[in-house]
């Protein structure tokens, strides 16, 4: 390669950084956000019907689904900038697989096999917050947008902004969902995965809930995914339960210490939960496997497993 080719190879790439990089109001810090806003919806409304089939459907309770909505629609509109107004959706998928995650835009989806062992309402909210977090964080779009600076990468072309709408989105879905919904967009690192967790404290503590929830949440991962040995955790594809739990702790000791004395504001809300959501739940047939999905039914909870989601316990 020419030393002229190269430096122009270098001026473009410098001006793409430039000219996609801005401020997250979310988070504080700068990050690279090529696509657009409506593009991130776009993504989210054309992926969303492939994921929630390869899931088992949506639970076809109405009432169960809305009560997940309420929660997260609660949530997303303590969200900060024009967050709130994003085409938010909730949807409470009828498989056995321990799981949630988020589509850009505003698309999120927990399992009823990760409900099934929650407690209390606080431990959902937790996991919605968790994923509105990834969303609000611009986190899928900040991962594609990293992988299109490197030159010749098959998902930064399958990408490319030179695309007209309908072509990019017919290239662009596939690579959100991938082979049995292991799809590169969702897959986020370990620091994407902490920032999504304290971010859902913060949702969860501006709508009432005590943030104690979210501890509780990362206890039931650590005990679904069972005791034996695991690598270094620098080879994990997620942080281990234990570093999520020390971070949630020195929130809940630091900058929330406030809700940990004050019961009648920031609450659990387990009899609400048990009484409108988790009888409810318990009464309907058995959870679907996930169809698709069920490939990752193992590969979901334990840390070293290959590949997957991010989302609540998954990444890269």
């Amino acid at each position: 390669m020419t030393r002229g080719r190269l430096g122009l190879i270098v001026l473009v790439t410098l001006a793409a950084f430039s000219w996609g990089c801005s401020s997250n109001p979310t988070t504080g810090r700068t990050q690279m956000a090529f696509l657009s806003r409506d593009r991130e919806i776009a993504l989210g409304e054309g992926a969303k019907d492939q994921l929630t089939a390869e899931y088992g459907g949506a639970v076809s309770d109405a009432k169960l689904q809305a009560y997940v909505a309420s929660i997260g629609h609660a949530l997303a509109a303590t969200t900060e900038a024009d967050n709130p107004s994003l085409p938010w959706e909730f949807t409470l998928l009828d498989s056995e697989v321990i799981n949630a995650f988020a589509l850009p835009g505003g698309k999120v989806f927990m399992s009823r096999g990760l409900a099934e062992r929650m407690t209390n309402e606080a431990q959902l909210a937790a996991v919605l917050g968790h994923e509105v977090g990834h969303v609000t964080a611009r986190h899928s779009n900040e991962r594609i947008s990293q992988a299109m600076l490197v030159q010749g990468l098959v998902v930064g072309a399958a990408l490319g902004a030179s695309q007209s709408d309908e072509k990019w989105l017919q290239s662009a879905v596939p690579v959100v969902v991938g082979f049995g919904g292991q799809g590169y967009l969702l897959k986020f690192n370990r620091d994407q995965e902490l920032e999504a967790d304290a971010l859902g404290v913060r949702y969860m503590v501006r709508n009432g809930y005590n943030p104690l929830g979210a501890q509780q949440v990362q206890e039931i991962l650590r005990s679904a995914a069972g005791e034996g040995s695991r690598p270094p955790e620098f080879f994990s594809t997620h942080p281990y339960p234990e570093r999520r739990i020390e971070q949630i702790n020195k929130l809940l000791r630091g900058e929330y210490a406030y809700t940990q004395d004050r019961p009648d504001q920031y609450k659990l809300h387990e009899e609400r939960f048990q009484r409108e959501f988790k009888s409810r739940l318990a009464s309907l047939p058995p959870a679907r496997d996930g169809g698709g999905a069920s490939m990752l039914a193992a590969a979901a909870l334990t840390p070293h497993g290959p590949g997957g989601w991010c989302a609540l316990c998954r990444d890269e």
